[in-house]
């Protein structure tokens, strides 16, 4: 696991709540877009390192 892209994965997932916050309340759809696409984004980074752990798991008990 790394823990440096797990940070990076949460930074991004916070940038986007906040981002589709603001679009929330401004009424702006492109923020609101924008801000649930860097969510996506995070959730696809965590499932890439979960794989990557996973992988790594079975490696090692081979």
């Amino acid at each position: 696991m790394s823990v440096e892209e797990r940070a990076k994965a949460a930074a991004k997932n916070i940038e986007g709540k906040a981002q589709d916050a603001m679009g929330n309340v401004t009424g702006d759809i492109q923020d609101q877009v924008e801000g649930k696409a860097k969510q996506v984004e995070a959730n696809a980074r965590n499932a890439k390192e979960d794989i990557k752990d996973e992988v790594k798991k079975n490696i090692d008990h081979a």
